[in-house]
């Protein structure tokens, strides 16, 4: 016989604090560079990574850490990052399930 799910040992208060965090949470991008977009030999590779808001700055980390900023949006990081002709750049947002924890190991 298999044995029952375990209880979920949250409160009603706590799930809806875990809903709260999910629906105000900072959407998470990438900058990617790809060079020669249009040929046969394109390349990308990820420059930096972002947070935006919904009504807010976005904050945006090259990848070697030297280059922080705070945009009025993702879309402004693009021409920062686009600096050749054979070269431009994209945004790449991650996306993830709907879901919260209380507990940064149920989070991993």
């Amino acid at each position: 016989m298999p044995a029952a799910p375990p209880q979920n040992p949250h409160s009603p208060f706590d799930r809806e604090l875990c809903e709260l965090v999910h629906d105000t949470a900072p959407k998470l991008f990438a900058v990617v560079q790809v060079h020669r977009p249009d040929g046969e030999e394109a390349d990308g590779w990820v420059v930096a990574w972002g947070l935006a808001t919904e009504e807010g700055p976005a904050h945006v980390v090259s990848i070697d850490g030297h280059t922080r900023m705070t945009l009025a949006s993702p879309e402004r990081a693009l021409r920062l990052f686009t600096t050749r002709p054979d070269l431009t750049s994209r945004l790449v947002w991650l996306t993830q399930p709907g879901a919260a924890a209380l507990d940064r190991l149920e989070a991993a």
